[in-house]
């Protein structure tokens, strides 16, 4: 009885022990370039590009994005965007020594909410991914991984100078963006991450800001017990592009 209530606490400690919540932390610099382009009363376009840099914040490339894709203005408040975005994941661990494609596609509603001391965006993106499968960590393999995931994004704008939102004025920003995975090949990861931004905005124009700040991500992986707490310095640029006459 002694042996088999000791081997039933061996078990459960090791399955404990394997079941266990791992965190690994990273920080990195992401910069960013976005725009809205504007042609007519209905039509505009998308473009952003990204560059994410890893290990202490700049010890290496870690992922380049570029998005673009045709925006349609329901009002000058709210806008449909459907997109295609290209993924480069630079060599790391579990593919050091090749980059590993992803294809996305994407749709989107944002709508803009504006009151004299606050601004509000708010946004809901559909991404279907096709992310290029792996044979070894120096191999590509035939095909696509797909999976989907919804992201729900939240920022808020408060002025902190008597410009309040004009150009010249700053102000100070706060950003939560939730991503939910979804589709038969997630398992144990349906949440995905999540990406507290708090930082500083000064616009150089009506049409052209900077912001730039500190944020957290925090991220389950497919596995469900690691996590991945990412500390990032974010420095985007904004230049929206309003071509109507």
């Amino acid at each position: 009885m002694r042996i088999r209530l000791l081997f039933f606490f061996f078990c459960f400690g090791v399955h404990s022990l394997l079941g266990q919540k791992i965190t690994t932390t990273d920080e990195q610099t992401w910069f960013g370039f976005l725009s809205q382009t504007r042609f007519s009363h209905r039509w505009g376009v998308w473009f952003d590009a990204h560059l994410r840099l890893r290990d202490d914040y700049v010890g290496d490339f870690g992922q380049g994005i570029v998005r673009a894709g045709p925006i349609f203005y329901l009002t000058d408040d709210v806008r449909l965007t459907a997109a295609y975005a290209y993924v480069h994941n630079f060599p790391a661990v579990g593919h050091a020594e090749i980059a590993r494609p992803e294809h996305r596609p994407w749709q989107q509603i944002q709508w803009f909410t504006r009151w004299p001391a606050l601004r509000m965006i708010q946004g809901a993106r559909l991404e279907q991914r096709f992310v290029r499968k792996l044979l070894s960590d120096t191999e590509l393999g035939d095909g696509y991984l797909f999976t989907s995931r919804i992201r729900h994004n939240l920022v808020l704008f408060f002025p902190l100078t008597a410009k309040r939102f004009e150009p010249g004025g700053l102000q100070f920003t706060l950003n939560n963006e939730l991503f939910i995975n979804f589709g038969k090949n997630i398992v144990y990861n349906h949440f995905d991450q999540n990406r507290f931004f708090a930082g500083l905005v000064y616009p150089f124009s009506k049409h052209a800001q900077v912001h730039a700040g500190y944020m957290n991500l925090y991220q389950q992986l497919a596995s469900g017990n690691q996590f991945r707490n990412q500390h990032t310095i974010r420095v985007f640029y904004f230049h929206n592009f309003d071509l109507r006459k």
